[in-house]
């Protein structure tokens, strides 16, 4: 079973990709670093609310669809 945040990695690769943004971009947007988006995709990380808000606001999306979606894969 994957860990609650691999999935969540998951949907952040997922919607990072629909939105075409390579992971150095979506960190320059967010004003984090890019290793950080591949510690979370990679669910080795975990974010801060206040970064889930960011990466979000930069995905043109609310944080409640993003954490949505994660519940659907649980």
């Amino acid at each position: 079973m994957k860990s609650l945040e691999t999935k969540f990695g998951a949907v952040l690769r997922e919607m990072r990709i629909k939105r075409g943004l390579t992971q150095a971009q979506l960190a320059a947007d967010c004003n984090l670093d890019r290793t950080y988006i591949s510690l979370l995709e990679r669910g080795l990380r975990q974010p801060t609310i206040s970064t889930l808000f960011k990466l979000a606001e930069v995905l043109e999306t609310k944080p409640s669809v993003m954490l949505r979606h994660l519940e659907s894969l649980i």
